[in-house]
């Protein structure tokens, strides 16, 4: 089992290469890509050094999977040439999630879809991945007419630069910026560009990807996305509109037994997820579960993850497991 990893010393690549470790992934040889300027150099991975590679080199060495986390115009570039190599391409980026031909994947939502044929399999958005991981079960029992939600993102989604920029303006130093204004001590309701409605592209990102992975246009979707200044992971805000009526010990009964989701939710004791809390964990976390007392069959939940891990790199490294136990690759 050849696994490539594309983007291999970048935010998300780094987290890759831990979770395949951490995970015992079944590889025999590592492929670590990265752009021209780190080719040659090495990464260190159970303990054994490898040298990156040009993207060239790893197409010519056919790995049975590749993971790809270095931005859309690669994956528009490059995932096409390692499927014509006959590599399975797991796509972190958005370039491939809303192609209709694609299949865009939460292992414990809708791994079922996915055949011997898919060559390139999409990985959704941090924010969706964590919020439809709650949500499924959910549909499965009570049926989702809507959903409104809130998230509060951490910096390490947009990347090295944002962490820096954070950190700079933590300890007054004068640097590169990533947004537009500062974050330390602020908000930022802004994540991506805006579009023609007013929306961003996160947003409408949060929209269109749930639809495609929990398989029903119906569900209508409103988002706002934030940025605030943390490490650690993304929390999320989601009020949901149902169209049978719940009972909120079977929704935590549900939760509990869902596929990872693990539930923090005794405010009694102040126990709630928090970003600290999922930091470095695969994990979903759910709390403040509560009904919507201005609605009926509505209710409220506050959903964390770390962003990196089961936002991206985990969910990826996962979809790999399950083409490995199905003998897809």
């Amino acid at each position: 089992m050849k696994v490539a990893v594309v983007g291999a010393t970048g935010l998300v690549g780094t987290v890759m290469l831990k979770v395949l470790e951490e995970r015992n992934f079944p590889l025999t040889e590592l492929i670590p890509v990265a752009s021209e300027k780190s080719v040659g150099k090495e990464i260190t991975f159970k303990g054994k050094k490898f040298p990156i590679v040009s993207m060239d080199t790893a197409i010519s060495m056919k790995p049975d999977i590749a993971l790809f986390s270095a931005g859309g115009n690669t994956s528009l570039e490059h995932a096409p040439r390692f499927k014509e190599a006959g590599t399975t391409v797991i796509d972190n980026s958005s370039a491939w999630r809303m192609d209709p031909a694609i299949k865009l994947i939460v292992p414990e939502v809708n791994a079922h879809e996915l055949s011997i044929d898919n060559k390139i399999i999409a990985n959704p958005n941090c924010s969706t991945i964590q919020m439809v991981v709650v949500l499924k079960p959910l549909h499965d029992k009570y049926k989702i007419k809507r959903v409104i939600v809130s998230t509060y993102q951490s910096v390490t989604g947009t990347g090295v630069k944002a962490v820096e920029q954070l950190m700079n303006e933590r300890n007054g130093i004068d640097g590169p910026k990533a947004y537009p204004y500062e974050i330390d001590l602020n908000v930022l309701p802004h994540i991506d560009v805006f579009t023609d409605n007013g929306y961003t592209k996160e947003e409408m990102k949060m929209v269109k990807e749930t639809n495609k992975i929990m398989s029903d246009n119906n569900i209508k979707v409103t988002a706002t996305t934030v940025r605030i200044p943390v490490m650690g992971g993304h929390s999320e805000s989601v009020n949901i509109e149902f169209e049978n009526d719940f009972d909120l010990a079977e929704v935590r009964s549900i939760l509990e037994k869902a596929p990872g989701v693990i539930v923090v939710d005794d405010v009694a004791n102040l126990k709630y997820p928090m970003p600290k809390d999922a930091h470095e964990k695969d994990e979903v976390f759910v709390g403040r579960i509560r009904r919507d007392e201005s609605a009926s069959k509505a209710l409220n939940l506050w959903i964390v993850a770390d962003n990196l891990r089961k936002g991206a790199a985990t969910n990826a490294v996962q979809i790999a497991e399950y083409l490995v136990q199905k003998e897809l690759v």
